[in-house]
């Protein structure tokens, strides 16, 4: 039985890789340590509910000051990813369990009882499982829509690239609110940070939810410091564009363990800003690049930003 707290355990393909360093992290990045009845009682509700979040596996900086708050992201299908990215701190490997049919309605009920006025969905890639989740996820997005009706829900998918084209379909027609699918980085580090996909697949996937239903908000987003160069980063905000994609984030990779993809550099807040005005410039409907970004945070704020600067942009039609 697999420890997955053990780093050896967590990440077996990368046991064997030499460290990397991890220098220290400059001051606009650290925050504060979890704290607060708040997050508390998140802690025991994603307990009582025995519910996974993306915020404690993938070690999100942000998870103190959003699980305070009542918000947390929730990761379907499990605590074990197929897929193997450098970057990412999720446990990979072969899932130990089939799909449980009863989470859809465990995930609904906490987020009734968080009283959420938005959730974020998320998942592993499950690539042993023949739609990839995509029926999973169209079932968790129903039953918030039957438990908490006044929800609105963003959900952040895998890139069903081995699972035929359609079944994103199924997804789609359960009309999430928006539709999150990361790049995560630049096309040119694919091969070693993100080896299990593929670039235009993902973006693709993008412009599809958008063709099949104009009216859900399309987001993605990617991570800087992982040695990419800025031109390539501009480059992407147009691919994105020509995908239709209305939100776009951009963060500070961080390092989760030695192990993983080396931090090429710490970003300073000055460049996120100047990221922020070329993206507004090229025409999204909505930005967050800051060091600390990442796809959910401050996600219920933004989503009300996004509905307003898309009603605003209708009216000037």
């Amino acid at each position: 039985m697999r420890d997955l707290k053990m780093p050896d355990q967590r990440h077996p393909e990368k046991a064997r890789k030499p460290d990397n360093a991890q220098p220290r992290k400059p001051s606009w990045i650290r925050v504060k340590a979890p704290q607060g009845d708040g997050y508390k009682k998140t802690h025991e509700i994603m307990r009582e509910h025995k519910l996974t979040t993306v915020c404690e596996e993938a070690a999100c900086p942000n998870a103190g000051e959003c699980w305070s708050q009542g918000h947390a992201t929730m990761m379907i299908m499990g605590e074990v990813c197929t897929r193997a990215c450098s970057f990412c701190n999720i446990a990979t490997g072969k899932p130990p369990e089939d799909l449980d049919p009863f989470e859809p309605g465990r995930v609904a009920n906490a987020v009734e009882k968080l009283g959420l006025n938005h959730v974020v969905i998320t998942s592993v890639d499950r690539d042993d499982v023949e739609d990839g989740g995509a029926e999973h996820f169209a079932q968790t997005i129903r039953a918030i829509r039957h438990r908490a009706p006044e929800t609105t829900i963003e959900i952040l998918t895998p890139d069903f690239l081995r699972c035929d084209p359609k079944v994103l379909e199924v997804v789609v027609a359960a009309k999430p609110d928006v539709f999150n699918h990361n790049l995560e980085t630049v096309p040119g580090l694919y091969p070693e940070v993100r080896a299990g996909a593929r670039y235009f697949h993902s973006l693709r996937l993008l412009q599809r939810v958008k063709e099949l239903d104009p009216s859900i908000f399309t987001k993605s987003g990617i991570m800087v410091g992982l040695g990419e160069d800025k031109q390539a980063v501009m480059q992407v905000m147009d691919d994105m564009r020509a995908a239709d994609v209305d939100f776009l984030t951009i963060g500070q990779y961080l390092q989760p363990t030695p192990k993983h993809h080396v931090l090429d550099r710490f970003v300073h807040p000055d460049e996120f800003k100047a990221y922020e005005a070329a993206a507004y410039g090229k025409g999204f409907l909505m930005v967050s690049a800051t060091p600390l970004t990442r796809s959910s945070y401050h996600a219920g704020d933004d989503f009300a930003r996004l509905k307003a600067a898309r009603e605003k942009k209708l009216a000037q039609r």
